[in-house]
């Protein structure tokens, strides 16, 4: 790998550390994980199926169905009928669920926000084109 590959990574996995870190400091005070908090900030696209979140997350089924499980008995969450299939369910917010979860999701983005004030709008436009260009598939 070569020295400025090297750097490259080693910035990257610093961001990813970094971003890791802002979410356990924004989830923790609304009582969250910060996989709780990520949860149900997908959650506020819609209701998903079990599969899909799995795949959304990046997380085992059997992880998400305990999550799923926990963040019901706290009445953030409720499971619905899939109509498309009579044995699955579909993952939704409860009112008190999509109220934590644009908590979750301003305390996250604030905080990212203020980071990123101090950048020139030069680097602001090269961080969002080298981020769409990783992250697009």
């Amino acid at each position: 790998m070569a020295a400025q590959d090297t750097e490259l990574v080693g910035a990257l996995v610093q961001l990813m550390h970094k971003l890791q870190d802002l979410y356990a400091e924004s989830s923790r005070p609304l009582g969250l994980t910060p996989q709780q908090a990520h949860l149900l900030c997908v959650l506020l696209a819609g209701p998903f199926g079990m599969t899909e979140l799995s795949r959304i997350m990046s997380i085992e089924r059997s992880s998400l169905t305990s999550m799923v499980d926990r963040l019901e008995r706290r009445e953030l969450v409720e499971r619905q009928a899939d109509p498309g299939d009579r044995r699955a369910c579909r993952i939704a917010l409860s009112a008190p669920g999509t109220k934590l979860a644009h908590q979750a999701h301003s305390a996250y983005t604030d905080r990212i926000a203020e980071l990123t004030a101090g950048l020139p709008a030069t680097q602001r436009k090269a961080v969002v084109a080298a981020v769409g260009a990783i992250t697009t598939e």
